[in-house]
C-alpha cells in the first residue's frame, strides 16, 4: 500500500472512524496486539484502555462493543486482501496468471506493511485465523449481513470466483470453491501450527510456500 491509500470500511461498524485520530489508531494497534496475545474471549475494553492509558468511555466513542471492533478488524483484513488482488492483477489478462496472483495474495497478505504503522498484518492474520469465524457464526449474522458488514468478504470471494469461471465456464460451484480456498488458507496455517495431523503441510517459522503450492495444486486439479 502506498502513502495516501486508505482502507475504507462500512461506517456501520464504528461510531467514529479510528483512522481519523491518534487515539483511534492506538485503539486498532493495541486491540490487535491484545487479541493476538490473549484471544478474543479474554479481550475487554478495560484491558484495552489500560494498555493505551485512556478511559473505557473514550473507546466506546469509537466502537459500540468488542464484537463490532472484531468485525472492523476482519473487514480491514478483507479489504487489505482485496487491495492486494486489485493492484497485483491490474493489466493481467491471463486468467491462469490472475489465479496464481490471487492465491499468492491470500497466502502472503500477512506480510507486514510498514506504511500503515498502526496495523501489524502478521498479527492481524493470526486473529483472522483464530477468531474470524466468530464474526459470522452468530445469531445476528443475518441482521449484520443486511447492513453490509460482510460485503468486503463477498467482494474477495467474487474476485476469485470470476477468475475460476474464466478458466472453466462450466465449473458448477465457483463461489463455494473461492470461499473454501480463502478459508483453507487460514485453516491450514492453523492446523500446521497446532493440529498437524489434520494437514499434509508444515509451516516452519511462518514459511508458507508449501501452502501456496497445495492451493494451486487443488485448483489445477478441480479446474482441469
Amino acid at each position: 500500500m502506498s502513502i495516501g491509500i486508505r482502507i475504507a470500511l462500512n461506517n456501520g461498524l464504528y461510531l467514529k472512524d479510528p483512522q481519523d485520530s491518534k487515539l483511534g489508531k492506538k485503539i486498532i494497534q493495541h486491540s490487535i496486539n491484545l487479541i493476538d496475545d490473549f484471544g478474543f474471549e479474554c479481550f475487554t475494553f478495560k484491558k484495552l484502555s489500560e494498555s493505551i492509558q485512556c478511559t473505557e468511555a473514550s473507546i466506546y466513542r469509537y466502537f459500540e462493543n468488542k464484537h463490532l471492533l472484531l468485525l472492523y478488524l476482519m473487514n480491514w483484513y478483507w479489504e487489505w486482501v482485496n487491495y492486494l488482488i486489485s493492484i497485483n492483477t491490474m493489466n493481467v489478462n491471463d486468467p491462469q496468471k490472475k489465479l496464481k496472483i490471487i492465491i499468492h495474495s491470500f497466502v502472503f497478505a500477512s506480510n507486514d506493511n510498514p506504511v500503515v504503522e498502526f496495523v501489524n498484518e502478521t498479527k492481524l492474520q493470526n486473529i483472522v485465523i483464530a477468531e474470524g469465524g466468530k464474526t459470522y457464526h452468530t445469531k445476528k449474522v443475518d441482521h449484520e449481513n443486511s447492513k453490509g458488514f460482510f460485503n468486503s468478504y463477498e467482494v474477495l470471494v467474487n474476485s476469485l470466483s470470476q477468475v475460476i469461471l474464466e478458466i472453466n465456464p462450466e465449473f458448477r460451484y465457483p463461489y463455494a470453491l473461492a470461499t473454501n480456498m480463502f478459508e483453507m488458507t487460514n485453516n491450514q496455517i492453523y492446523f500446521a501450527k497446532h493440529l498437524p495431523r489434520l494437514t499434509d503441510i508444515s509451516v516452519e517459522e511462518n514459511e508458507v510456500n508449501e501452502l501456496e503450492e497445495m492451493l494451486n495444486y487443488f485448483l489445477a486439479k478441480l479446474l482441469a
